[in-house]
């Protein structure tokens, strides 16, 4: 199994890229910004993109996003294959592409809006920092994209201040005078309890 930055020669992929992220989003019922294979081709030729490979069979993947100008970048849709998920390769994926976020922009913030409790923790142990959306980006283009998520009412509804996707973002500036504190799952499944009850209740009206 390796792990490595994509690049053009990966596109061969961007297919079952795009199917095995539709896929999964199906199972867990959550909402899914959807994403083409021409557009995932264009990640892995900028070199913005992560890949992990069991030989010649896909396994994972994971790209950046740049958001305002270079002032904030998003690392998105994290996959790992049904093939290989419980061994720990999404971590391994998140952590390279982390890094990979820090020496290609190393000023800008790294921000994540998920819904996937795994994927806040890992967030979590990279320093990220749950925030509200306001201390997100306000590219427009990037709000634009999640009109294919199915809970995109959520957002338009509570103009853009909450939803059920958790916001958070790792600040290089901050991260330079603070010592990391990892915030507990446990606060992340009351968080999600929380916004479930609330945001959900109010659509059911």
């Amino acid at each position: 199994m390796k792990v490595i930055i994509a690049d053009k020669s990966h596109s061969i992929y961007a297919q079952i890229i795009c199917d095995t992220i539709a896929e999964s989003a199906n199972v867990r019922g959550t909402g899914i910004a959807r994403r083409t294979p021409e557009y995932i081709m264009t990640k892995m030729e900028n070199g913005n993109a992560v890949i992990a490979l069991d030989g010649n069979n896909f396994a994972g993947f994971c790209y950046i996003e740049k958001w305002g100008h270079g002032k904030y970048v998003a690392n998105s849709g994290l996959i790992v294959h049904p093939n290989y998920r419980g061994a720990g390769l999404a971590k391994k994926i998140k952590h390279k592409i982390f890094e990979h976020s820090r020496k290609k922009f190393p000023e800008a913030k790294v921000f994540s809006i998920t819904t996937g409790l795994a994927v806040m923790k890992m967030n979590s142990d990279l320093g990220y920092k749950p925030v509200p959306f306001s201390e997100l980006t306000d590219d427009q283009s990037f709000w634009d994209g999640c009109q294919t998520c199915k809970n995109y009412d959520v957002l338009t509804r509570t103009n853009r201040k909450l939803c059920l996707c958790t916001g958070m973002l790792y600040d290089p500036e901050k991260a330079k005078n603070k010592v990391t504190k990892r915030v507990k799952e446990k606060t992340f499944k009351r968080l999600k309890k929380i916004k479930e009850t609330l945001l959900l209740k109010k659509n059911k009206k």
